[in-house]
């Protein structure tokens, strides 16, 4: 089983002091072309165990093969280094597992089951066979975690550094599907868990990566073990999904937080045509996080906000089901739904109502 302990987070992070190149140069590992591309293929892929009985057929001919009694759930993502991770200080176990879980929760979001991805790698010259397997592991991991099969992807060389593409897959009966529609005025605003600490774990990374480029300053990182998790491995909530279907509810409309809390609101309420309230003093931020944001002399509401990187699931109830979710500690109600014509508001700390803005991810 594949160790992501961040008790130990310090050797995780001697990335910083050893450069990259000198890094691989030291270690000796394996050139890719040892291997060629098929070998490759067949050292990455040895690992697979089939999980679910919908794959009929995975890795090993021209194309995957799936069988399903349900409706047909797909999405897909990119991550392209420099954009959306950065090498230094991001070590590659954690952005294999990272890379399978930002699929299986948009797929979450659709209150489907995920039950198979695909997966495409583009390397460059830098990458050894040792290092994919690194990555590899990470992806192999979270893959046993949701219970979702490798079926398939590809391989090819990159001029421009590591990205990486995923396809994921689910099912669901039409009766289970949630859309970015069905929120109307009254409903609960929901959210799980606590939002804000991928972005200020983010902004730590960055900050002591800036320090040692300049300064030559080792990282300090001790202390930090929830945001730093929260940005390099974040979770995929299908807790949520099963803890919401034993309540027996069903959200009117859900989608993820990649982008930010105001982002995302803003998105649901748009498809849905409707509005919002929602209440400063109710949104949940780990204390690791305000304590962050008061030492990078951030706002922590404005991280929470629009970070993005959280990876909760941020949905809508109808009214009756406030009782329950009062008793449910893993899941918040942070606002209700309006008519649209009310505008989309949050009421602050002191009780002023502003308008609620996106300034996350684009």
């Amino acid at each position: 089983m594949l160790s992501l302990c961040y008790k130990a987070f310090h050797s995780i992070v001697c990335i910083f002091a050893i450069k990259l190149k000198e890094n691989i140069e030291a270690m000796q590992e394996t050139p890719i072309e040892k291997l060629g591309e098929f070998a490759l293929i067949n050292e990455i892929t040895k690992n697979i165990q089939i999980q679910n009985t919908s794959t009929l057929k995975g890795v090993g001919d021209d194309a995957a093969v799936l069988s399903f009694s349900e409706k047909v759930v797909t999405t897909t993502d990119m991550l392209l280094e420099g954009i959306h991770f950065d090498l230094m200080y991001t070590p590659l176990k954690h952005l294999g597992y990272k890379a399978v879980a930002i699929n299986v929760s948009d797929i979450l979001a659709m209150n489907a089951t995920p039950s198979q991805i695909l997966l495409s790698i583009a390397v460059d010259k830098r990458f050894t066979v040792e290092m994919i397997e690194d990555f590899m592991e990470g992806v192999h991991y979270a893959c046993e975690k949701y219970r979702v099969d490798l079926v398939g992807g590809d391989t090819t060389s990159s001029l421009t550094g590591f990205a990486i593409s995923v396809t994921a897959i689910g099912e669901a009966t039409e009766e289970e599907l949630c859309y970015r529609d069905g929120a109307k005025p009254n409903e609960l605003i929901c959210v799980s868990g606590d939002l804000g600490a991928s972005y200020l774990g983010l902004q730590l990374l960055e900050r002591e990566k800036a320090l040692f480029e300049k300064e030559g300053v080792q990282p300090d990182l001790a202390g930090h073990d929830y945001i730093l998790e929260r940005q390099l491995k974040p979770e995929a909530r299908q807790d949520i999904i099963a803890l919401l279907k034993k309540l027996k509810l069903k959200p009117t409309s859900m989608i993820d937080i990649s982008d930010g809390l105001a982002s995302d609101i803003l998105q649901i309420c748009k498809t849905s045509k409707v509005g919002c309230l929602l209440y400063e003093d109710k949104i949940p931020i780990d204390y690791t996080a305000y304590n962050m944001a008061e030492e990078l002399n951030i706002n922590a509401t404005t991280c929470a906000l629009n970070g993005g990187e959280d990876y909760e699931l941020l949905f809508t109830l109808p009214l009756d089901a406030h009782d329950i979710i009062e008793k449910t500690p893993e899941i918040q109600t942070i606002g209700y739904i309006t008519e649209e014509t009310k505008g989309h508001i949050l009421q602050t700390r002191g009780g002023a109502e502003v308008e609620l803005k996106a300034q996350g991810w684009k």
